[in-house]
């Protein structure tokens, strides 16, 4: 097949599976191209220790000279920058716009139940902490979002466009169609209460397939990105009724924002773990889980506490506009991505603002091929292994590969047959020269040394007969699972999963107004109140900060509905206190007391024995 046959024919495969996106009302940015994002875009290059310097101005860069070679200092950062922030007149006028005229109405996004009223204390006093860290962090500017948005919207009225670039992959079997969206703004803090902005963002969905018995390529699983994960619990096989499809086309919801994908319409609560704080969380895990052992309060359909996580939530409803075939929207034509374009492969840097976040949640990232640091993205260079596919053998294959297994530890059986019986031989020499020198005392040295060569071959017998016995049980399972294949078993769609990412549910999102309102106020009622205590009742500091804990502690129970779990959790503490408190008291009063009754017990059963 030629080049321009390959190209035809992976640009109709990436058209027949071509996902359909939806978005959440109130999403101002949707999938483009990034020839008019890069022309409207200014170059720089931050070198270590130096101020910015701007190599190209806004509409003297193309991709062309994105991909030109240039040679810089280490660390140094190359970056766009998409768009100035609005003055404040401009500012102004854009809120008012956005609030008066009907259009902006209509546009606006409703968040509907407080995100911080889904999660604990601990959470929310994170989440403030996270919020005051954004004063010194380097961070995008607030204004910047806004005039991305009104740029966007220009640039669409004068050309609507929506793109995506196809690239297509095939890795031990799999044929992997990969669909690349570039966004122009990620706006998921200041337009959804998120985690952060960034200029540009870069999002990925997959469709993973195989050759039939008649040679023609079928769809077997999709992988969303979604955020940093990656593994298993980021794919979906076709035939799971997870995986919402129109035709031959899975349908994506987007979040607002945040433009990571998932396979429900819903709000899903994301949860950001600090570096600094994972060793934390990982303490905290621990203690909990040994706690909860111990007073076997473990409850498996229970959400994981997550004290040192700072709770988001991600919108992604689909109740707004909808991209793909037979959609309001369509796709324009795709942008294919074999071979990979120069400035793919030649432009390591970021594709907007660097904004010198110490964390880099605020930076832009790098394109398709690239992470932050350079170094080629894994969904890039290991499709496979991203959505953890690479332990997954095609259906075409699957059969004959468990044959070959079949026959691989057939093979292995053998030679461990044939091995123990050597070794079989070896022990019973030297059990027979063991007892030929029993009665010769000149020959202890070397009777010692056979007895300690007898353990260790008894050893190595033993477990290579373990194995022996391992291997034949799963020969004979390979077996019956060939079998299974030939009739056209598959094991379930959704054995993979470990940790699905569900939406909120209905009863979860029915919180009152009063609970929203006590989770955004409690923890600066919590700071007020300490202060207040610190100034007028010092002499009564501790009982009164364990009195505005435990206050605090039973008015969350009752707004979470775990008053119940509250008062157990305190009836558990205050049982172990009170066993501490005896056991301290009369610590040698029952150490003899049981001694005694341990004696008398032993006695007992040993005269019984006798008289038996």
């Amino acid at each position: 097949m030629n080049h321009t046959d390959q190209t035809q024919q992976y640009i109709t495969l990436l058209r027949r599976f071509e996902p359909i996106l939806r978005f959440t009302h109130g999403e101002r940015f949707f999938p483009m191209d990034v020839d008019r994002y890069v022309a409207n875009s200014s170059f720089w290059v931050q070198r270590p220790n130096q101020p910015s310097e701007r190599v190209y101005a806004q509409g003297e860069l193309s991709l062309e000279k994105l991909a030109q070679s240039r040679r810089e200092p280490f660390e140094s950062i190359q970056y766009l920058k998409f768009i100035e922030p609005l003055t404040i007149a401009e500012l102004a006028s854009y809120q008012l716009q956005q609030t008066l005229t009907k259009a902006g109405r209509e546009q606006a996004f409703h968040a509907g139940a407080g995100r911080l009223a889904r999660v604990g204390y601990g959470s929310r006093l994170l989440d403030a902490l996270f919020s005051f860290s954004l004063f010194v962090r380097g961070r995008v500017p607030g204004d910047t979002a806004a005039a991305a948005a009104v740029r966007y919207k220009q640039m669409q009225a004068e050309q609507e466009r929506f793109q995506y670039y196809g690239r297509v992959v095939e890795q031990e079997g799999w044929l992997v169609l990969q669909y690349w969206y570039f966004y122009a703004f990620n706006n998921w803090r200041s337009g959804f209460s998120g985690v952060n902005d960034h200029e540009a963002d870069w999002e990925m969905a997959c469709v993973y397939l195989y050759k039939d018995a008649e040679g023609e390529w079928q769809p077997e699983w999709t992988g969303y990105a979604s955020h940093d994960f990656y593994g298993d619990d980021l794919r979906r096989r076709w035939d799971d009724p997870e995986l919402q499809k129109i035709a031959q086309h899975p349908v994506v919801y987007v979040g607002a924002g945040s433009h990571a994908s998932y396979y429900q319409p819903g709000e899903y609560l994301t949860e950001l773990e600090l570096p600094l704080l994972s060793p934390l969380s990982a303490f905290w895990g621990r203690i909990r889980s040994a706690w909860e052992r111990m007073l076997r309060t473990e409850d498996s359909t229970r959400p994981t506490e997550t004290l040192f996580r700072i709770p988001f939530v991600d919108y992604a409803r689909g109740d707004g506009v909808s991209i793909g075939p037979g959609q309001q929207k369509r796709w324009d034509d795709p942008a294919l991505l074999n071979p990979a374009p120069s400035w793919v492969r030649a432009y390591r840097g970021l594709w907007g603002l660097y904004a010198r976040d110490p964390i880099a949640g605020e930076n832009a990232p790098a394109g398709p091929m690239y992470d932050r640091s350079g170094r080629v993205r894994r969904a890039w260079y290991d499709p496979l292994g991203w959505a953890g596919l690479d332990k997954q053998v095609p259906p075409n294959r699957a059969q004959d590969r468990a044959r070959r297994r079949q026959h691989a530890i057939e093979q292995r059986q053998d030679a461990l047959k044939i091995t123990i019986s050597e070794k079989t031989r070896e022990l019973r020499d030297l059990g027979m020269e063991a007892e030929a020198m029993l009665d010769q005392p000149h020959m202890r040295e070397l009777y010692q040394q056979r007895q300690a060569r007898i353990t260790t071959l008894s050893q190595e017998l033993s477990v290579l007969r373990a194995q022996l016995s391992t291997d034949g049980t799963l020969r004979e399972a390979l077996g019956l699972h060939a079998a299974r294949l030939d009739a056209g078993y598959k094991v379930g769609p959704r054995a993979h999963i470990r940790r699905a990412h569900h939406p909120a549910s209905a009863t979860g999102l029915r919180l009152g107004r009063i609970a929203e309102i006590w989770a955004a106020a409690s923890i600066g009622l919590v700071l007020l109140a300490f202060v207040g205590i610190v100034l007028f009742a010092r002499q009564y500091l501790v009982v009164g900060i364990v009195s505005m804990l435990g206050i605090v502690a039973v008015v969350e129970a009752v707004f979470r509905s775990r008053l119940g779990w509250l008062l157990g959790r305190l009836t558990n503490a205050l049982a172990l206190v009170a066993a501490a408190v005896l056991l301290y008291q009369f610590f040698w009063p029952m150490l003899i007391g049981i001694i005694i009754l341990a004696g008398a017990y032993i006695l007992w059963e040993n005269l019984r024995e006798l008289g038996s």
